[in-house]
């Protein structure tokens, strides 16, 4: 990394949390950024709570960031369908991350005729809400999905994601669906339409090679691998592609801001 990044792309959990605990150096860095005047946002590919929700999730871990500097799969996914089709329909399983972003991009939701089926997150999937959207899909409906994640954490164990319920209902209607979240380097160039950032000034900090890293690289950003989440240095070795930097943790990112 030759000269100072202009901007920070940085995944929240395993990078700044990990089971609602802020990570050592996470308070820091994010002053760090604060006191530099750099942009940046935090993304997650959770699409079920708004950026409000997260933001008040991080605080009461300590970490004080504005709900503006909160990039979602689900805000991700509304500014696709904004871009693809203004003014469009959609038939949604998620809950308010998902349909307060549609809703702020114009988007009508109805399960009458839509224009897509858009599948995100949901503590509960209704087997009712998944026989509609295979019936909407088979009918015409276009299927989107916020992110690929197959399974999320929760104090009982994992629970299945939209990456498992998006497999099912491609077996029903034979229709794979776009996923607009991490891998996708969608996410990252939305991103970074929000901040103004352009790619050769701009770092991405994850802490999973298979998501965070391999979208950085695709994306053309400077890619940093934190080792405090979900990859192990020993697992670096088992994927074709390198992060630029890897470092134990965020704290040792702080200097480079």
């Amino acid at each position: 990394m030759s000269t100072t990044p202009q901007c920070w792309l940085t995944d929240m959990d395993g990078v700044l949390v990990r089971e609602e605990h802020a990570l050592p150096g996470a308070a820091e860095f994010l002053q760090a950024l604060s006191d530099r005047q750099r942009p940046f946002l935090v993304l997650t590919n959770n699409s079920i709570f708004t950026p409000r929700d997260l933001a008040a999730r991080l605080a009461r871990s300590g970490l004080i960031v504005p709900e503006e500097s909160i990039w979602t799969s689900a805000l991700a996914t509304a500014a696709f369908l904004h871009d693809q089709l203004p003014g469009g329909s959609a038939y949604v399983i998620g809950e308010a991350g998902l349909t307060t972003a549609l809703h702020h991009v114009g988007y009508t939701l109805t399960d009458v005729g839509p224009d897509f089926v858009v599948l995100g997150e949901t503590r509960t999937y209704s087997f009712e809400a998944i026989t509609k959207a295979i019936r909407l899909i088979l009918g015409g409906a276009r299927f989107i999905a916020t992110n690929p994640d197959v399974s999320g954490p929760s104090a009982e164990g994992p629970l299945p994601a939209t990456g498992s319920v998006a497999a099912l209902i491609t077996k029903a209607t034979g229709r794979e669906p776009y996923f607009v979240g991490k891998p996708n380097p969608m996410m990252f160039r939305s991103a970074m339409n929000r901040i103004d950032a352009h790619s050769e000034g701009t770092v991405m900090i994850g802490d999973r090679m298979d998501t965070d890293v391999v979208a950085g690289i695709e994306a053309g950003l400077e890619t940093i691998l934190v080792l405090t989440g979900s990859t192990t240095r020993e697992e670096i070795e088992r994927y074709p592609f390198r992060p630029s930097r890897v470092f134990e943790s965020i704290a040792d990112v702080i200097e480079l801001v």
